[in-house]
């Protein structure tokens, strides 16, 4: 979890199931190679579960384990963290 782009890719799958043109338009400027290297690192530690349907074209969609969901409160704390500093950023 040392990098932005899992934090942000952790981020917007706690909020739901996300196709990987969804979650690459989500996080943001992040390329395609990136995006694939980081799901599978994340999949691989048993954070992300990648589904793949047998429908033609093929449907993948990813979505965070159990294991993957307890990273939730600490999202929430720095979130919370984050939201405060802008604030006092702003005040200077």
């Amino acid at each position: 979890m040392g990098d932005r782009w899992k934090m942000l890719i952790v981020r917007d799958l706690l909020e739901r199931t996300m196709r990987f043109g969804e979650l690459q338009r989500s996080v943001g400027h992040i390329s395609q190679k990136v995006l694939t290297q980081h799901l599978r690192a994340l999949e691989e530690s048993g954070l992300v579960h990648r589904e793949v349907y047998a429908e033609v074209p093929p449907r993948v969609e990813y979505s965070l384990t159990e294991l993957g969901r307890t990273l939730k409160p600490i999202h929430d704390t720095m979130a919370a963290w984050g939201n405060l500093y802008k604030k006092e950023i702003s005040k200077a």
